[in-house]
């Protein structure tokens, strides 16, 4: 049994709700069990100086957690004048998932910025905000559509993410706090509405795991996307 009682290929409930901030060209709250974050999309109407000429734009991320996120007070990051390595790597990884979603020709030399700011965590909350980040950039490009600033949709597919592990043995789907930190083997999966993967993390934590165990997980993720992909549909009508 699952600390939550959920069943083994339950994900946890999930909202999204848009439009929670009013100067952001897109933003969501969104909801998975008790992970709440906050994500908005900011449009840049030039490119990063790397891409100037080259008629591509750029979606990029920022990753951050509020300090009573979690049971205890985390210091804020900018009271120590860095990143941990930790926020480095998720939002590169939120920016990577972002853009494989995404013709970059078709954006043109603009960069849209996706933040991302846990507000309670309770587990996935790097999934969460790929699956909410990638709600406020579709809302960001719509405005360019709208406005006739865009005349191609960039935006190729949906992208979203889940965890899954092996827990207490079982493969399981959506890992909470609870399961994520006794997790023998954990993984996020990223993979655009058609199915297709765009990354694998996956990693042994307590004791390895086997191919056909690997198979399950992706069956199962396969299955979390799929819900994750209406919720966003739903959100955005």
């Amino acid at each position: 049994m699952r600390p939550s009682g959920r069943n083994l290929s339950d994900m946890r409930p999930i909202s999204i709700e848009t439009g929670v901030m009013r100067h952001a060209e897109g933003s969501c709250l969104i909801s998975c069990g008790d992970t709440r974050v906050l994500c908005s999309a900011t449009i840049e109407e030039k490119a990063p100086p790397f891409l100037k000429g080259s008629g591509q734009g750029w979606v990029t991320a920022e990753y951050g957690m509020l300090p009573r996120a979690t049971n205890s007070r985390n210091r804020r990051e900018a009271a120590s004048g860095k990143q941990s390595g930790r926020t480095q790597e998720i939002q590169r990884l939120i920016g990577r998932a972002l853009r494989a979603g995404v013709d970059r020709r078709a954006l043109g030399e603009r960069q849209i910025v996706i933040d991302c700011d846990v507000i309670q965590a309770d587990g996935g909350t790097r999934c969460a905000s790929i699956t909410g980040g990638w709600v406020a950039l579709r809302l960001a490009v719509n405005k360019l559509l709208k406005a006739g600033l865009l005349t191609t949709d960039p935006i190729m597919d949906h992208v979203a993410a889940v965890s899954c592990g092996i827990y207490a043995g079982q493969p399981v789907l959506d890992l909470d706090y609870a399961e994520d930190s006794e997790a023998g083997t954990d993984g996020n999966f990223i993979m655009t509405g058609a199915g297709r993967l765009i990354e694998i993390q996956m990693s042994a934590e307590g004791a390895t795991f086997s191919r056909p165990e690997m198979n399950q997980l992706l069956d199962l993720a396969e299955s979390g996307i799929a819900e994750l992909v209406r919720a966003q549909n739903e959100a955005l009508v």
